[in-house]
């Protein structure tokens, strides 16, 4: 039997124009207050931002720039990594994450993930920071809005100084072993690029630490390393957030719980009917230490992925490949001298893994459709 497409047939990866539909009048409200206040970068609107992310987040601190790729740059330049340095990662994730190790001059290194989660596989991890003495900083990435096992990091680092720099750009809100994505390494960097669980009207970043001097620091760094007006004790950058970004996201920020519990009620359905209707590709599992999964995507990992993507495209319904070449097979990146077969978990993930749409206002009977669409591609 053919699936019955729902009313709306055509069926994005994200709506944006459905969640604006519904708190238009607010967003509008505040972008009036700041066309009225003529104040534009930085100032009253994104203190009160940080001010409710940080308290949001559970941290003493959070600061605000200009997008989830220069916080990751900010964080690394704040700990003074740099040229002779190396900094270990996943190469599962987007490029932001290798390419502001690499712009500060240090080496990008990698360890391969967990093929339930697509996080850093913890036991791979240690096996490469027992080998490598020089690895002054580790970002664990909560890829797909589950946390990686930040307890079993800080496990593997005790005793060693070393940094953590929790890669949080699709995770807001997440949770391990009930902390907060952002709270649990020296310091979390977030995204609010439109297409994020919370996302702004363009790019948008924030940092979030315990540390004063590190949140003063960044401040810092932020607008050119200067604390006062043309006064500079370190060179910066400028990647500071205006105004009219975060006025946006405290509209969104009320809602961004509810729209997560939508998040994952649409994920159990997924997985119930691809369960009921035995639908052969695989899931993603959520760990006992995820403890609050926020799924910024939903992704399965499927045989002829190629194929199954350009049919569900023609039965309307829009897909996305994260990622399709994993990093250490970059080109940009040849110079490291990792080869295809160093990392074959995340190799098998870019030929196999393929985002469903999950944004809040999926109703259920389309989630119905996208898996009927689903089996009979596999039928």
């Amino acid at each position: 039997m053919k699936p019955v497409a729902p009313a709306q047939q055509a069926i994005p990866l994200v709506d944006l124009q459905a969640q604006y539909r519904r708190i238009r009048s607010e967003v509008l409200a505040a972008l009036t207050r700041i066309a009225d206040s003529q104040q534009f970068v930085l100032g009253e609107e994104v203190s009160a931002l940080e001010a409710e992310i940080a308290a949001y987040c559970g941290v003493r601190h959070a600061i605000a720039c200009a997008s989830g790729s220069d916080a990751l740059l900010l964080a690394l330049m704040a700990l003074e990594i740099g040229p002779g340095d190396r900094v270990l990662s996943t190469p599962y994730t987007f490029f932001a994450t290798a390419s502001a190790i690499w712009r500060v001059g240090a080496r990008p290194v990698f360890a391969d993930v967990d093929p339930d989660t697509c996080n850093l596989d913890m036991h791979k991890a240690a096996q490469v920071l027992a080998s490598d003495s020089q690895i002054r900083a580790v970002i664990p990435v909560h890829l797909f809005g589950g946390c990686a096992d930040m307890d079993a990091l800080g496990s593997i680092l005790a005793g060693r100084s070393v940094f953590v720099i929790e890669d949080a750009a699709q995770a807001i809100g997440a949770e391990c072993n009930k902390r907060r994505a952002g709270s649990m390494g020296h310091l979390g960097c977030f995204s609010f690029f439109p297409s994020k669980n919370l996302g702004a009207f363009g790019d948008g970043g924030m940092m979030t630490t315990n540390d004063d001097a590190l949140a003063e620091k960044l401040r810092m760094l932020r607008v050119h390393g200067a604390r006062t007006k043309y006064f500079h004790e370190y060179v910066g950058v400028n990647s500071r957030l205006d105004a009219i970004q975060a006025a946006v996201l405290r509209v969104k920020l009320q809602y961004l719980d509810s729209w997560t519990e939508r998040r994952q009620s649409n994920a159990r359905l997924y997985r119930e009917i691809i369960s009921e209707l035995r639908i052969p590709v695989r899931l993603l599992l959520e760990k006992n230490h995820q403890t609050r999964h926020v799924y910024n995507q939903f992704v399965v990992l499927a045989e002829r992925r190629n194929q199954l993507r350009a049919y569900l495209q023609e039965h309307g319904i829009s897909t996305e490949i994260y990622y399709p070449c994993p990093l250490h097979l970059q080109q940009c990146f040849a110079s490291l001298g990792y080869q295809a077969g160093d990392f074959p978990v995340s190799e098998q993930l870019a030929n196999e893994s393929l985002a469903l749409p999950i944004y809040p206002e999926l109703e259920p009977a389309q989630i119905e459709y996208i898996c009927r669409t689903i089996k009979e591609f596999y039928s």
